[in-house]
């Protein structure tokens, strides 16, 4: 009986570590470089708004530094996408939030205070809503970076 329990706890761990990639903790998986475009490494990264941004490669945090506003609203999507930062209001009206209203926008979702606020976002084209929504002004009234 003590036997197969160990194996079938042994089995479980190989199954739950094929089947959960993400157990060592990449917050990059499933974001994309702001630079580039391409899928987001937790290796290459910099400190930005309390949290981190990750890079596709080592080249990528230079020019990030350099052009900082011209990558801003892809880097706050970003700390939303790797669960850094957690969405609180309304982007538009700083409003609470009603989940009906969950819509994607990039690499996340994102919700809003009411359908007007949302059908302003879906009245957008899908690549630009990322610009609408994540703007330095509308990411700090609406998003908060989590506390290491």
């Amino acid at each position: 009986m003590k036997k197969s329990l160990i194996a079938f706890v042994a089995v479980a761990a190989v199954v739950l570590l094929g089947v959960t990639p993400n157990l060592a903790g990449d917050k990059a998986k499933g974001c994309k470089c702001p630079v580039s475009g391409k899928d987001a490494k937790e290796s290459s990264a910099v400190d930005y708004q309390g949290g981190k941004v990750f890079f596709c490669c080592d080249m990528c945090p230079a020019e990030f530094k350099n052009n900082t506003a011209k990558y801003a609203t892809k880097a706050n999507m970003q700390l939303v996408c790797s669960k850094q930062a957690v969405q609180k209001l309304c982007p538009f009206t700083g409003m609470e939030l009603n989940a009906d209203t969950k819509t994607k926008v990039g690499d996340t979702e994102v919700c809003f205070c009411c359908q007007m606020c949302q059908g302003k976002v879906m009245n957008t084209p899908p690549d630009a809503r990322v610009n609408l929504i994540f703007t330095d002004k509308n990411f700090q009234k609406a998003f908060e970076v989590k506390k290491k």
